[in-house]
């Protein structure tokens, strides 16, 4: 089975009404998929190649930390509006593109989550929280000061100008241990994954609906990249 995303400008609604209160009977679980998702989305823009898009990275930058912000609010309380207001405009922003203008885009960890989602039937923020950190882990050193920047602005990690991958490495740690904290899996396994899976995963995301064999743009990978990356994730 494969999963594969569509797009384009017929999707893009001409007029939207959202609505918070809509949102407020969620599971936490779906709600955290949610949340996840959207710091996904952020991810896939911000890990770019394009120099000097400040503009850009500090949207990116200030959505991440809402989302670090509001996310337990409302796994704590679903009825609180205001939390869940800032996380449907956060979601918009993510969404729609903003964040995105002018700048290179990678979008390989959503390719390869969809193999996840579609063999073993996660919820697709759950696959997410499983594949973005290892991703990160796996092709940290193509641009540490990226990492390094984003693990500072956002995570609050100590800036080691000496040892600046010291730096990287420890905002990937938060990130995983923000998904756990808001009850996302850490391990293909907890998904169902199974370690004999991968070279189908692999194939299926590097070829996959007439692909060409390769994912990302940040770093281009190829299916041997993309199997060692879900073996990270075991």
């Amino acid at each position: 089975m494969l999963k594969r995303g569509a797009s384009g400008e017929a999707y893009r609604p001409v007029f939207s009404i959202l609505n918070p209160a809509l949102t407020q009977t969620l599971p936490a679980y779906q709600t955290a998929c949610g949340v996840t998702d959207i710091m996904a989305h952020l991810f896939e823009r911000y890990f770019t190649n394009t120099q000097d898009v400040e503009v850009t990275d500090r949207v990116i930058e200030a959505l991440l930390m809402t989302m670090i912000n509001e996310a337990p609010k409302v796994i704590a309380n679903p009825d609180d509006y205001q939390a869940r207001a800032n996380i449907m405009w956060a979601g918009m922003m993510a969404h729609n593109n903003c964040c995105g203008v002018g700048r290179e885009q990678d979008w390989a960890s959503h390719d390869m989550e969809h193999e996840l989602s579609a063999l073993y039937d996660c919820a697709h923020g759950a696959g997410l929280a499983v594949v973005f950190p290892a991703w990160m882990e796996y092709n940290m050193e193509h641009d540490v000061m990226r990492f390094a920047q984003v693990a500072h602005r956002v995570w609050g990690c100590a800036m080691d100008f000496q040892h600046p991958e010291r730096t990287a490495k420890a905002g990937i740690e938060a990130f995983r241990n923000f998904l756990k904290s808001i009850g996302m899996p850490q391990t293909m396994t907890e998904l169902g994954g199974k370690e004999e899976d991968i070279p189908y995963l692999a194939h299926t995301a590097a070829y996959g609906n007439e692909g060409d064999g390769s994912l990302g743009r940040f770093v281009e990978l190829k299916e041997e990249d993309i199997a060692n990356i879900y073996r990270l994730m075991l």
